[in-house]
């Protein structure tokens, strides 16, 4: 049915009258203002536990706390520990290797010996990084294999998740947990992911002309394997940045784990665990980590930390990469649906967490006045969408502050 003209007219004129609404800033807010606003605000979440904590990122006042050194489940804010921990330990333009290497000697284009696929933990590996090293091969003049191309998944222990599914496999993830991974593990058939690939490179190496005689398998790269090609990811940087803003599960827990293998040579999220909470002491937080992604319900932090640990990243060499890691409220990641034709779009930088009656938000606002506001609302036991709502209503009560 056609709607008459003066109707569509009085329809158009009416969203965008409610557009101007919603777009139009809130009114400027003093340090009791901001406290009432954000104290209704809570109170809107109708959360059985919270903790919640706003503070002056330049003097380090804390405006606004509310059971704020109670630990509280984290969900996916849990992610700003794992990617800081490991921002702190390589820092941001580290990258992540993984490489060919043979066995034995290569004479007239043939190798007697061995081709192993080595992880390092790289959770972006993909296919076109598997066809740029074979024909790194093929440039290293080797045209024939004797023996086989193995997969090296060494670096990590061979559990596919993380604790809260007793380290099998969990889908809530997004792959299958491995140091040798091509396109997250999900190519994985029997044998694991290192077994699918050490095929692809079997695939890509037969596919540049290279013969390989031996039977895929996997195995350990012996010591005196000689580096003949190699794949780096992308600056950690990037990969943060992916892990945050998408609030990827696979990235986290691959992250974590390579802390544990950069520290005491154990690939496993228990050791990852300790090493982010060693790297995370001198900053003056200290969480209880379970795992790198949040998913797991042992998590516990407080609000207080998650704040310390947004204003102390600021003095380290990470503190740029970090910072762009966060969600843009109304534009990116995470937040890019929430806030929109609010003050706050624009102007808040954050990190979600959602899990059943879980529901975290974390990060930095600018006010209108040019103050920089460091937040924790930490929510648990509650409807998820009062949670967001509450959230929401805080983080534009923030940027009016004056």
């Amino acid at each position: 049915m056609a709607i008459p003209w003066r109707l569509r007219c009085v329809l158009v004129l009416g969203a965008f009258a409610c557009i101007l609404v919603v777009a139009a800033p809130a009114r400027a807010l003093d340090g009791p203002q901001l406290t009432r606003s954000l104290d209704r605000a809570m109170d809107s979440a109708r959360a059985a536990n919270l903790g919640a904590q706003v503070t002056d990122m330049a003097s380090g006042a804390t405006l606004y706390a509310r059971n704020a050194a109670s630990r509280r489940i984290p969900a996916s804010v849990e992610k700003l520990f794992t990617t800081a921990a490991a921002l702190q330990r390589s820092g941001p333009d580290a990258r992540l290797l993984t490489r060919v290497a043979r066995t034995g000697t290569v004479s007239a284009g043939t190798l007697d010996g061995d081709l192993v696929l080595i992880g390092g933990g790289d959770p972006s590996l993909d296919r076109a990084a598997i066809k740029r090293m074979a024909r790194a091969v093929r440039r290293a003049g080797i045209r024939r294999v004797s023996g086989s191309v193995l997969g090296d998944e060494s670096l990590f222990d061979d559990t596919r998740g993380g604790p809260r599914t007793g380290g099998l496999y969990d889908r809530d993830v997004g792959g299958v947990l491995g140091a040798l991974t091509v396109g997250r593990g999900f190519s994985a058939r029997p044998g694991g992911p290192a077994l699918a690939a050490a095929r692809a490179l079997a695939r890509a190496l037969r596919a540049d002309g290279v013969v390989v005689l031996g039977r895929t398998a996997t195995g350990k790269a012996p010591e005196a394997a000689r580096t003949i090609a190699q794949s780096r990811s992308a600056p950690l940087s990037e990969l943060v940045r992916r892990t945050n803003q998408r609030s990827d599960n696979f990235y986290a827990e691959v992250l974590l784990k390579g802390l544990g293998a950069l520290n005491s040579g154990l690939g496993t999220t228990a050791a990852g665990a300790t090493a982010a909470s060693g790297l995370l002491a001198p900053l003056g937080v200290a969480p209880a980590i379970a795992d790198g992604s949040g998913l797991a319900r042992a998590n516990r932090v407080s609000a207080a930390d998650v704040v310390a640990l947004l204003r102390t990243m600021r003095a380290t060499p990470g503190a740029a990469a970090f910072e762009a890691s966060l969600a843009v409220a109304g534009q990116s990641g995470t937040l890019r649906r929430r806030l929109r034709f609010t003050n706050a779009a624009g102007a808040c930088r954050g990190k979600t967490g959602t899990l059943s009656r879980v529901s975290t938000l974390a990060g930095i606002c600018v006010t209108r006045s040019g103050r920089t506001l460091a937040f924790a609302f930490l929510m648990n036991d509650l409807a998820l969408w009062r949670g967001h709502a509450a959230q929401d209503r805080a983080l534009r009560a923030l940027v009016a502050l004056r």
